[in-house]
């Protein structure tokens, strides 16, 4: 009785993160030991480079919603392991692609892999998680979960791109961050979440949902990780606050305080973001408009309109899914994803 409630009191003080990690936790196991497998090499570099950013955690959550949209509707297949291993290589490889661009200091609390290594080895091993995402997607055997995935990887390809297109640019309309955001990070959630009912031989209406789940919580953790460049503790988020600013990114709260900028505010933006041109005390100087404007406040709501539509996604499955334990799960971590301070 005594080690029952001692449970019951561990799993309130759990994150909805925690909690759905806890459910999947022997799952998540076998995952882990499919990534591990799977980034061996015959050429050291490639394991220890791969290992480097693999071993210093991260969140997990794209493998675990892979798993948890299979398992919520009681499939016992292990077909989800190797794909959950595969999704979370693409995202790896996209990292490791995105600091090279970025010319990032830091990722989850260390240095980013290309200062340890060198940008080339950076580039070259992130094309190698890529081929091996590759390698599981087609050991699984099932061409829909190879169109969805390799049609996300093109997707995400092509947001880091648009993305390029968008930078230092103070006419990028919020839809263009939408769009970026969809595709850059978005695509990816909903790939993640969409194969689960696929491995679990549902038919296109859950698996219809359950992408329009993962494509809206996608979107409503990037705009939450752009509030949180500007807001976040440096320790908790794990890369530097207000990179990008320094990278001229034009995230929702820049685009909010855009709106309605004074001639003043608009000349600091087009020189601190436009043309680079950033001299101390600018980012406490942007932090200050943004408050002005309600910048972030509003970034917040922006990403809890997204996250109702995540919200609805899930209501619409049968509801012995639904309504499961993993269903709930899905839908606490929404709250999460809004919540969160890292």
């Amino acid at each position: 009785m005594a080690n029952s409630a001692k449970q019951q009191n561990t799993d309130t003080e759990q994150t909805p993160l925690e909690r759905l990690s806890s459910l999947l936790h022997d799952d998540m196991k076998a995952v882990n030991k499919s990534i591990i497998d799977h980034m061996q090499s015959d050429v050291p570099m490639i394991p220890q480079l791969a290992g480097y950013l693999i071993a210093s955690g991260g969140k997990r959550i794209r493998p675990l919603l892979t798993l948890a949209c299979t398992r919520m509707f009681d499939a016992g297949t292990d077909r989800p392991f190797g794909l959950a291993a595969s999704v979370e290589f693409i995202h790896t490889a996209t990292l490791l692609h995105d600091d090279v661009v970025d010319g990032s200091d830091e990722r989850r609390g260390q240095k980013a892999a290309n200062l340890v290594f060198g940008n080339q080895a950076s580039v070259l091993v992130g094309d190698f998680l890529f081929s091996r995402a590759f390698q599981l997607m087609t050991a699984d055997g099932s061409l829909e979960v190879l169109r969805i995935l390799s049609d996300a990887s093109a997707i995400i390809a092509q947001g880091e791109v648009k993305q390029l297109t968008t930078a230092n640019n103070l006419e990028t309309s919020m839809d263009d961050y939408i769009e970026v955001v969809s595709a850059k990070t978005a695509a990816l959630f909903a790939a993640a979440c969409e194969i689960g009912p696929v491995i679990a031989g549902q038919d296109k209406q859950a698996q219809a949902a359950l992408a329009e789940y993962g494509m809206a919580l996608g979107i409503a953790f990037q705009i939450i990780d752009d509030v949180l460049d500007y807001n976040a503790e440096q320790e908790k988020l794990g890369k530097a606050i207000g990179d990008d600013f320094r990278e001229g990114k034009m995230t929702a709260p820049v685009l909010i305080a855009l709106e309605n900028a004074s001639d003043d505010e608009r000349a600091f933006w087009t020189r601190t973001m436009g043309e680079l041109n950033q001299e101390d005390g600018d980012l406490a100087r942007a932090m200050d408009i943004m408050i002005a404007h309600d910048s972030l406040n509003k970034g917040v709501k922006l990403a809890e309109d997204y996250a109702a539509k995540a919200i609805a996604a899930l209501d619409s499955l049968p509801a012995a899914a639904r309504d499961s334990e993993l269903g709930i799960a899905l839908k606490d971590l929404i709250t999460f994803v809004i919540n969160r301070a890292y």
